[in-house]
């Protein structure tokens, strides 16, 4: 069914409620399951390196699933891949548990996998909120949507390391198996959520999936439709950037403040505060974006990377508002897929490098060369910009 534009407004209203509601566990459940998983590994194995190459296999699962993903969406719909997103996801957080009891590291990496799942889907539910979203508040629906997982993602940390590593002690169980009952529990209250009350699918409605196979194109297509358009390419460059600098910071933050002596709850503290810069002001960043613009927004994530989830949140709204833009409905969801699988494969090279960066060097120099590299994000948007506003024919 393709809705009336009459229908459009009420029915946009209807899909943001329904994926709040779903993106909010989800939320918990991957930040909860992530705030755990360097610490875990270093425990079983003892090793910086290692314990970096654990976290960086939540990107590592989602850069695997994002093509995946979107070809199921594109033949689907967004209800039917979010559903089996979130339910691998719960998968993945069974195998981390086992993980903790039984001390097998092995085990720890496919949990991470499939919880990284659950990142690609908690990622392509922001494009689910743009489908149905007018050209002039695009980017408010998804700043609204990545503001979503502002609970789950804040309270994750907090839950996963405090109240949840306590009940698993007190069933006889290691401390760190607490946070993927956890996210079990809530992956799955996502899933069902969606599966219920997504409906009617806001792909379906917008027309997404009215092509043939002949006007579709194939996701390994969305490759080169990203590289031919300038829009798109500094899009994807402003994620995979802004993704890398967060990810590889704060894969080894867990480890340096553990390091120090801090406590547990306190580790899942300060992890809950990175997660609120990065998603508390999306609708704020979300409404800039469609003020003043795209190019702009992405050249100002670049400045405040220094405020690691400030800078994620302007990258990533504003170049998926931008990427969005730049195709039509029926070419988007294998092009935001292969958006997706760039910029998570950039936070898995940047996780899997930080490990390495720490245990040759230090953590302040981990931390200064991100900052160095987040420069060039601003140095691609200027120019980006200044080309555009003298000769505005070129896209």
């Amino acid at each position: 069914m393709t809705v009336t534009e009459a229908e459009r407004p009420e029915l946009q209203r209807r899909t943001i409620r329904v994926l709040l509601a779903s993106v909010v566990p989800a939320g918990v459940g991957l930040a909860g399951g992530f705030a755990g998983i360097a610490i875990l590994a270093d425990e079983i194995t003892g090793s910086d390196t290692l314990a970096g190459l654990a976290a960086a296999s939540v990107s590592v699962g989602g850069s695997l699933m994002t093509i995946p993903l979107a070809k199921f969406m594109a033949r689907r719909g967004r209800r039917p891949g979010l559903r089996l997103g979130w339910t691998i996801a719960a998968g993945g957080a069974a195998f981390a548990f086992f993980a903790a009891v039984f001390e097998f590291y092995s085990l720890l990496i496919l949990g991470a996998m499939g919880l990284g799942v659950g990142s690609a889907t908690t990622l392509s539910a922001r494009y689910a909120g743009a489908d149905l979203a007018s050209e002039s508040s695009r980017a408010r629906a998804i700043g609204f949507l990545v503001w979503a997982g502002t609970i789950g993602s804040v309270l994750g940390p907090t839950l996963a390391l405090g109240p949840a590593g306590w009940v698993a002690k007190q069933l006889g169980l290691p401390e760190l198996a607490g946070p993927y009952m956890l996210s079990f529990v809530v992956f799955i209250i996502a899933g069902v959520l969606v599966d219920r009350l997504l409906r009617p699918d806001p792909l379906v409605a917008a027309g997404g999936l009215t092509a043939t196979g002949a006007d579709r194109p194939p996701v390994r297509d969305a490759f080169r439709r990203i590289w031919r358009s300038k829009p798109a390419r500094l899009a994807v460059f402003g994620m995979m950037l802004g993704q890398g600098v967060m990810v590889g910071v704060m894969t080894m933050t867990p480890i340096h403040m553990k390091d120090g002596n801090h406590e547990l709850r306190i580790i899942g503290f300060v992890i809950s505060v990175h997660i609120l810069g990065m998603y508390a002001l999306s609708p704020i960043v979300g409404w800039l974006v469609d003020k003043v613009g795209t190019h702009l927004m992405i050249g100002s994530g670049g400045i405040v990377l220094f405020l690691i989830g400030v800078g994620w949140s302007f990258a990533l709204i504003a170049g998926s508002t931008l990427l969005t833009s730049s195709f039509p409905i029926q070419h988007r969801v294998a092009i935001q897929g292969a958006s997706d699988l760039l910029m998570v494969a950039s936070g898995a090279s940047a996780g899997i490098s930080a490990g390495l960066a720490v245990e040759w060097s230090s953590f302040h120099s981990l931390s200064h060369w991100s900052g160095v590299a987040a420069l060039a994000m601003v140095v691609a948007a200027g120019w980006a910009l200044l080309v555009s506003t003298r000769h505005p024919q070129i896209t």
